[in-house]
């Protein structure tokens, strides 16, 4: 029986995956008393006897328990990270299992794994099979466009929320440097980060990220039909990734999957004007963040 250590699983994140795994027969998780939470021999003497970590901590944080795991060596245990910390970090694996063939075998063998956001999981959903085909240059300029539900946005936004502070709608993250820039440039393959606009809604989760192009504006000039062939390809077998035609009403719920592990790609296209658009769907509390931990924790205890 694997033996789970959920570090920090008073957030968000960390109660989601403790409560897709409190009915798993093959598993048994370890808590840390709340009194000992900041105390490193305490943290250190679990660390020493469980077989995976999972980090649904702040990144600083995680740094700290992967260093404390570090420090024991081969009898330390694998790690998960659900963390902004390790994405881009070398030695680690990118837990997106879909990202490319190998990769799930490369997450089932890795000791540090990185859970990818839940915005990148989006944007690298769609970007990467096409830059890989050919269809989209390394070169192009590109623009994301998303929202999600509040849950994504931490502690304060939440509670905002909750208490009906916050606006109906609002954009945020306009500095244009958000956190999952760099590993949607690393994943996807780009040259340069994205322009990236991430918004909020005033719903719990639920999320839709957004790639419009303009196809002739591409190096390819790739016809829209290539580009919905290219990502079928890419996800055909998968279990929790598909391709789906685009609703002839033209409208997309970002709450439709909620409370399912999946992601939905559709491709909006007007070949007159030489338009499409890119979407991916998914819930940003389930392939989003825990459903895609507990999807690669499947995956490194089956290495076992």
């Amino acid at each position: 029986m694997a033996k789970i250590f959920i570090d920090g699983d008073s957030g968000t994140t960390g109660l989601e995956i403790r409560e897709k795994l409190a009915d798993a027969k093959n598993l048994e998780l370890v808590s840390i008393a709340p009194e000992l939470r900041k105390e490193v021999s305490a943290k250190r003497d679990i660390l020493a006897r469980v077989d995976v970590a999972i980090l649904c901590l702040p990144d600083a944080a995680a740094k700290e328990t992967v260093a404390l795991a570090d420090e024991l060596g081969e009898a330390g245990p694998r790690i998960l990270d659900a963390s902004t910390a390790h994405r881009v970090a070398p030695g680690w694996t990118y837990g997106f299992p879909e990202l490319a063939r190998g990769q799930a075998e490369a997450i089932r063998k890795a000791r540090r794994v990185a859970n990818p956001g839940c915005y990148a999981t989006g944007a690298i959903a769609l970007l990467r099979p096409l830059v890989d085909a050919g269809l989209i240059a390394a070169q192009d300029a590109l623009t994301i466009n998303a929202v999600s539900g509040y849950s994504g946005g931490g502690k304060q936004m939440i509670e905002a929320y909750e208490k009906g502070e916050a606006p109906a709608f609002e954009l945020y993250g306009l500095t244009l440097e958000h956190k999952h820039l760099p590993e949607i440039a690393v994943y996807s393959r780009l040259a340069a980060p994205p322009l990236f606009v991430p918004s909020v809604g005033n719903f719990r989760q639920g999320m839709l990220v957004s790639i419009p192009l303009r196809l002739d504006a591409l190096a390819a000039r790739p016809r829209a039909v290539d580009l919905e062939a290219a990502l079928a390809r890419h996800y055909a077998g998968a279990t929790y990734v598909r391709v789906v035609p685009a609703p002839k009403s033209g409208r997309l719920d970002p709450l439709a999957l909620n409370g399912t592990d999946d992601l939905e790609i559709f491709v909006f296209a007007r070949e007159e004007s030489r338009h499409a658009l890119l979407v991916a769907r998914l819930d940003n509390l389930g392939k989003g963040a825990s459903g895609a931990a507990v999807q690669n924790l499947a995956l490194m205890l089956s290495e076992a």
